[in-house]
This record gives C-alpha cells, structure tokens and sequence, in this order.
C-alpha cells in the first residue's frame, strides 16, 4: 500500500514517521517524493492544483482538519474518490475548552473586573441570572455538538442550529431559515462552528447579527469567511454587540494593519482553538484505510453538494 502526505508544515517529517508506525504495511512518501507515482491514499493539508492529477487517482484522499473549503478551489476531485475529513481527534476538547472560557468569561464579566483593577476600584457586582444567559451554538456537527453540551454541563440554556434538524440531549435544536431567526433573539453568547461552503459565505452580515440581542457577544470558532468584518466592526462602534474573540480570519495571519488588532471589543487569538493533534488523527485515519481495504464504510465522508 503506498500512501501520499502533503503537509506543509515543519512538522511533516514527524507526521510521515506517526503514519509509518500506524500503518507498517504502507509506504508512507511526503510530496513532492515520488509524486508522479500512482498511490493508494492520499492525506494532506491545503491542496493546490499542482496535486490535482495525484488525487485523482488514489482510492481517497484524507483532509487533515475538520474544514474541506480548500479543496473546492482546486479542479475537482472524481466523483469515485471519497474525500474524508477528520472527525474530532482530539479537536473537539479544546474547542469545548475555548467556548466554555469565552462564554465564562462574559457571563461572570472579567472584562470588567480586570478594568476595574487597573482603575484602582473595589466593585462588586450583583450575580446574572444563568437562566438569562442563552448560548446558541451555530453548527451541530461533532465538534458543535461538544460544545452544546459542555456549555449545557455548566448550566447554560443552550440552542444549537443547523441546516438540517438535530437532537442534542439538554439542547434546544432548531434548523433552517425559520429556525435561526427564531434562535438568534435569546443568545446572549454566540459560538460559530458552521462549516463554510456557499451557503454560509458570509452568512454573519448585519441583518444575521442584528438578530441578536442588544450586548451580545461574538465568538467565531470555524472560518473567517462566515463573517462579514466590516459588519461587526458595525454593530460594536453602535453598541449592538458587546464583544467579539475571534480565533479565525478572512486572510490569515491577520494583517497588522486590520482593525481588529486594537479594538478594545475584539480579541484575537491565532487560530488555535482546535489544534490538529498528531496521534488521534494518525489513528483516526489509521483505522478508517484499514476499514477502507476491507471493504468496509467509514464515516466522515464529504457530501459534494453541501461541502461537508
């Protein structure tokens, strides 16, 4: 079995030795080595045009994060090869983590008491009512799903949303167009973990947010392109909104001229809310070839038309 890694990153060698030790029955070669050779897997990060006639010919190609939209700018793959993305892997933890934090942070106002503390004031404030504070959660899939249910664990009333109806235990659902202009006046926190495909391009615009109620608060945790920048920027400077902590950008590494770097609404953090960890991946991916030889379904295949 000969397997395809396209990883541009520093730490490619390693992921090629993590794959070699998985999978022993393999021969595991980094792009460009033999890249004109015909292989059986392909698993890769960021694919270009350049490696289009590669992936066309393996039995499928991996994608080596939860979000495919870079695929679709490449021609596309033949409808016989399945293109897999990851399923969790370790990502789904810290995207749980992150929320919580964020969502924690604003329902018990350290913003306010970190100013409070440069100002020299001793203020207490009166506890919020948590029955108050709705979290809607955009996007049910795996990763959406744990962090519905993490932040419900904390005691949150907790929405989620998503484009065809879901059940979450302990989470009021609700689907389409209806269903998110019906979710969107009671959340008081906001986590995106949509997948971004045409439909969702864009989607965070001013009317979207505009549903929110007044002091809500932002946290974009999926792709930058759900988001039209210069609406926020809108809806913070008039007050709408209370805050944003973004983790993903339009154009990333966020330029040092964006406004989003001093804004005194807006945290950035520098896409690192679910970092690809190396061993759950290879293992993921391990198991699922291994299914694959055997003829056998696995999950996590990409429906074309939706784009995830």
């Amino acid at each position: 079995m000969d397997i395809l890694l396209h990883i541009p990153d520093p730490a490619a060698e390693a992921w090629r030795v993590a794959f070699a030790r998985a999978l022993p029955e393999a021969a595991v070669a980094l792009w460009p080595e033999r890249s004109d050779a015909r292989f059986d897997y392909a698993i890769v990060v960021g694919p270009t045009v350049e490696h289009a006639a590669a992936l066309g010919r393996v039995k499928a190609v991996f994608n080596l994060g939860a979000g495919v939209n870079a695929f679709w700018r490449i021609p596309e793959l033949p409808p016989g090869v399945p293109l897999i993305r990851l399923e969790d892997a370790g990502m789904a933890e810290q995207m749980a983590e992150y929320a919580a934090y964020a969502t924690l942070r604003a329902f018990r106002e350290f913003a306010y008491y970190a100013a409070e503390q440069r100002a020299g004031r001793w203020s207490p404030r009166e506890r919020r009512d948590k029955a108050a504070f709705g979290v809607g959660v955009l996007g049910l899939g795996v990763l959406g799903t744990r962090v519905a249910a993490a932040l419900r664990d904390l005691g949150f009333p907790v929405s989620g949303w998503s484009r065809s109806a879901k059940a979450v235990a302990g989470v009021r659902a609700f689907s389409g167009a209806d269903g998110l202009a019906a979710m969107l006046p009671d959340c008081r926190m906001l986590i995106v973990l949509l997948p971004l495909t045409p439909a969702t391009t864009g989607l965070l615009d001013r009317r979207t947010l505009g549903m929110l109620p007044g002091g809500a608060m932002l946290v974009n945790l999926a792709r930058g392109a759900l988001l039209v920048e210069t609406d926020l920027l809108e809806m913070l400077d008039r007050g709408h909104l209370a805050g944003a902590m973004l983790d993903v950008f339009a154009k990333e590494p966020l330029p040092r001229d964006h406004p989003f770097w001093h804004h005194p609404k807006i945290e950035i953090t520098p896409h690192v809310s679910g970092l690809t960890q190396i061993e759950p991946s290879v293992a993921q991916i391990a198991g699922k070839i291994r299914a694959l030889e055997r003829g056998l379904a696995v999950t996590g295949i990409v429906d074309r038309e939706r784009r995830y």
